[in-house]
């Protein structure tokens, strides 16, 4: 992060000496604050320290120390606003793409009672579900492997980060021990965590604390790492050719999910992996959110990379980032996928992305038009429905889709 955000990191012996400062008294130099505060949870630092120390976590806990010099109230009523926001946005855009029944897969309202706990339990974090077809090809896949599971996600199961974030750690506590209790409950030994937001979060600062000396009584796994155990049996399955030449957005946060996707990807009949050497920082487009300019230019520097290698295919990895990529399907000579539709399309399997299919019509009316069934059907509200469809469709989009304005972003005259 260093080069990216202009830290003088010629002396880093004092700016780790300033973060201590902070976490001892909440204040400490402005490179040292500078530093906690941009940090993108690439996770390089863990495997780099000779020490034992995870430094992500202590710059983390540096951002939650900073955080304790606003009063509590404005903390507490921050992360309600982040929660409320991030909920109603995850309400309407599942509902906007899936009937009841299909929902209720991903989102179920109970669990049923089971003479042996299930096999694990498939957690798709809350905003997953902005991006449904995702989550439905992974319960496929588990399906077809013969695995017994449970679902949880949505915003009732969240993992607390959102009240983490601006410093509310009695309400994001709250939050992520409730999750775990019912985790727990199930008495599976395995979560699959789809989300490396979610997977850090519990990972890093809710699982250790919680449990006392026995610690969690159970492990998490990134769900791409958990393939790649499998591989032998997807194998066997992922049988259809797939002749593409696909380039893979990646973010290096999540430890291992990369070099998972690869192996999975690499073993499909027919596809061949392109390495387009991206800059790697962050877990997912998210933890980007400290350095804008950088993250417009990433994703202008991905697609025209991924132009110039002739894939036929760029696939995201993660939901944060498909939601951004989509926005831009139609403008490039290859097709934008999550690389669980790539797995998918060897077994045989198949979601309608619908959420590409909406954004990229970039327009209200058109998308409400579109949307009226399921508007109906869930009983949505149409002017929150416009609401959400202008914020979370319209509105999140990084870097402009028309690929003519890119230029002036990269030359730094457009936001």
């Amino acid at each position: 992060m260093p080069g990216i955000t202009g830290i003088d990191a010629s002396e880093p012996g004092r700016i780790v000496s300033g973060v201590l400062d902070i976490l001892r008294d909440g204040k400490g130099p402005e490179a040292s604050a500078r530093w906690a505060s941009v940090c993108s949870g690439s996770g390089h630092c863990i495997t780099a320290c000779d020490y034992g120390v995870n430094p992500r976590f202590m710059l983390s806990l540096a951002r939650r120390a900073l955080k304790k010099g606003q009063p509590e109230e404005t903390r507490r009523e921050a992360g309600k606003k982040s929660f409320k926001d991030m909920s109603r946005g995850v309400k309407v855009l599942s509902r906007l793409q899936l009937p009841p029944a299909l929902l209720e897969r991903l989102n179920p309202s109970s669990h049923p009672e089971r003479p042996e706990p299930p096999d694990l339990i498939f957690y798709t974090g809350c905003n997953m579900l902005k991006t449904p077809h995702i989550g439905l090809l992974c319960l496929d896949v588990l399906d077809r492997l013969g695995i017994s599971y449970e679902v949880y996600g949505g915003p009732a199961n969240c993992c607390g980060v959102l009240q983490w974030r601006p410093g509310d750690d009695t309400n994001s506590g709250r939050q992520g021990y409730k999750t775990i209790e019912r985790f727990a409950q199930t008495k599976t030994s395995e979560v699959l965590s789809w989300c490396p937001t979610c997977q850090i979060q519990f990972g890093e600062i809710s699982l250790p604390s919680h449990g006392g000396e026995k610690g969690p009584a159970f492990d998490m796994t990134m769900f791409a790492v958990f393939l790649d155990r499998h591989l032998d049996a997807l194998k066997t399955m992922m049988t259809r050719p797939v002749k593409k030449r696909v380039a893979l957005h990646e973010h290096p946060g999540a430890l291992g999910v990369v070099d998972a996707v690869k192996r999975v990807l690499s073993a499909i009949p027919g596809l061949e992996v392109v390495d387009l050497h991206p800059p790697q920082v962050g877990y997912q487009m998210t933890s980007l959110r400290s350095v804008p300019d950088f993250r417009r230019n990433l994703v202008a520097t991905v697609l025209k990379a991924a132009e110039e290698a002739g894939v036929t295919t760029l696939a995201d990895i993660y939901h944060a980032d498909h939601r951004e990529f989509a926005g831009h399907s139609g403008q490039w000579p290859f097709e934008i996928v999550n690389f669980m539709e790539l797995i998918g399309e060897s077994m045989g399997l198949y979601r309608e992305d619908v959420f590409k299919r909406l954004k990229t019509m970039r327009d209200v009316d058109a998308i409400v038009a579109d949307t009226t069934d399921l508007i109906d059907a869930h009983g949505l509200d149409p002017e929150e429905v416009r609401e959400v469809v202008l914020k979370d469709i319209i509105g999140e989009q990084h870097l402009p889709a028309d690929r003519s304005k890119h230029a002036e972003v990269l030359a730094g005259k457009a936001q």
